[in-house]
């Protein structure tokens, strides 16, 4: 019964407009004050939740990308693309793909692949005579990959709370990010032969040449990071560092477009998206100690454990119940409240923490594009000025092919773990 009166305070809350984090803080210091815990220990256990080491590449990695974006580095990734494939059936959605695939080994964040790249490129489709519907989706279906593919937040906020590998983690996102961009490529090309897309000329060899130059400090950005964790030289955490000054260095270097107040913003940025990311952290702190007085864990655990007989019956009925999540609750929440309970049970499965995890991050990237609450939905639709409800239609059959991927993965753990496998 107590249990149940947390639960749906928090979402009666949610459902006030009460942001996630502060919502799980207050019902969370409800519980403390009825059950006589005192407040000062549930102060303490909202530090104890931020008070990780690993946590601390989370607002460098939100650094790095907005220093990026803010030098206008995303303009070069996407003329870039663009010669690379702007001449197939359906241009710039392709564009739009691979766009996001170089950028999100820069910023490990779909909110600013959307945010960064998305007006760019909807006002591009908008003046080559590509739909709203079609613009939209394709913006927001692309920026899924930004946390499948190194540096990637979302994997390594994973990593701090299952005691995975952030490096392994972050290899074997490479796979299934490639195939998720290759998947909706192979879904635009026939969807824009039957509409009758536009393409761009055939690019010059030359031209190609002179925007690959451009763009190479950028886009050797994962390979700085990956190579340097692989090494051994710098662990995730500090990779976090090292790209922040990357990310100074080449525009210093090569760009020379990051001025002062361009920097001041980024750091702007930062903060604020961190301080929200921080309240969720600790509010899902105070929250998760809440539900395992509760017995909550061990509650869910007897649930999956009696639906499930076996591995493979295991994963489904977990994509199911973070598909399911996802379209109410925020995916950061999901992966801080529900993995710590999962990755146990996961374990006794013999499924190895990695293939799970891959699977994890990419179910909730899935969750970012369903209404009602897809955030990267809310963020194309106002990046791009389109209206939320014809957003929320269009996204649908651009479902399909990262649920395909999801399958791939979960029935072929070789897809998730043969890179990482590397690194043993």
């Amino acid at each position: 019964m107590v249990l149940s009166m947390v639960v749906l305070g928090w979402l009666f809350l949610v459902l006030l407009n009460v942001p996630i984090g502060l919502g799980m803080i207050f019902v969370s210091m409800g519980y403390f004050y009825w059950s006589g815990l005192g407040l000062s220990f549930a102060t303490q256990r909202m530090v104890d939740g931020l008070n990780s080491f690993p946590i601390l590449a989370v607002p460098l990695f939100i650094l790095a990308a907005a220093i990026l974006n803010s030098a206008g580095i995303t303009n070069h990734l996407f003329g870039f693309a663009r010669a690379l494939v702007g001449h197939i059936r359906g241009g710039l959605g392709h564009v739009n793909v691979l766009a996001s695939l170089f950028f999100s080994g820069m910023s490990g964040s779909a909110m600013a692949d959307a945010g960064g790249l998305g007006k760019m490129e909807i006002e591009a489709m908008r003046k080559a005579g590509y739909d709203d519907e079609f613009s939209g989706s394709i913006t927001a279906a692309s920026s899924m990959i930004g946390p499948l593919v190194p540096p990637s937040i979302t994997m390594v906020l994973y990593g701090v709370i299952s005691n995975t590998s952030i490096g392994k983690l972050f290899l074997g996102g490479i796979i299934p990010g490639v195939l998720c961009a290759t998947s909706l490529m192979v879904m635009i090309y026939f969807y824009a032969r039957k509409k009758d897309y536009p393409r761009d000329p055939f690019p010059k060899m030359n031209d190609i040449a002179v925007l690959f130059v451009k763009s190479l400090p950028a886009l050797l950005t994962p390979i700085v990071i990956v190579g340097g964790i692989f090494s051994g030289w710098f662990s995730p955490t500090e990779a976090a560092a090292i790209t922040v000054l990357y990310a100074i260095a080449i525009d210093l270097l090569f760009y020379r477009e990051l001025t002062l107040k361009r920097l001041w913003d980024a750091i702007y940025e930062t903060c604020i998206t961190s301080s929200a990311i921080g309240t969720i952290i600790a509010g899902v702190g105070l929250l998760g100690w809440v539900l395992a007085r509760e017995q909550a864990p061990q509650q869910i655990a007897q649930l999956f454990l009696s639906i499930a007989d076996g591995p493979i019956s295991f994963l489904i009925a977990v994509n199911l119940m973070i598909f399911v999540l996802g379209a109410f609750i925020e995916s950061l929440v999901i992966l801080l409240i529900v993995v710590p309970i999962l990755v146990p049970i996961a374990l006794g499965f013999g499924i190895d923490p990695v293939h799970f995890g891959i699977i994890v991050v990419l179910n909730l990237m899935i969750s970012i594009l369903t209404p009602p609450m897809g955030m990267a939905l809310f963020v194309v639709a106002q990046v791009g000025d389109i209206p939320f409800q014809k957003l929320a239609k269009a996204i649908i059959p651009w479902l399909i092919p990262p649920i395909i991927v999801l399958i791939l993965v979960c029935v072929f753990p070789i897809l998730a773990t043969g890179l990482p496998s590397l690194m043993d």
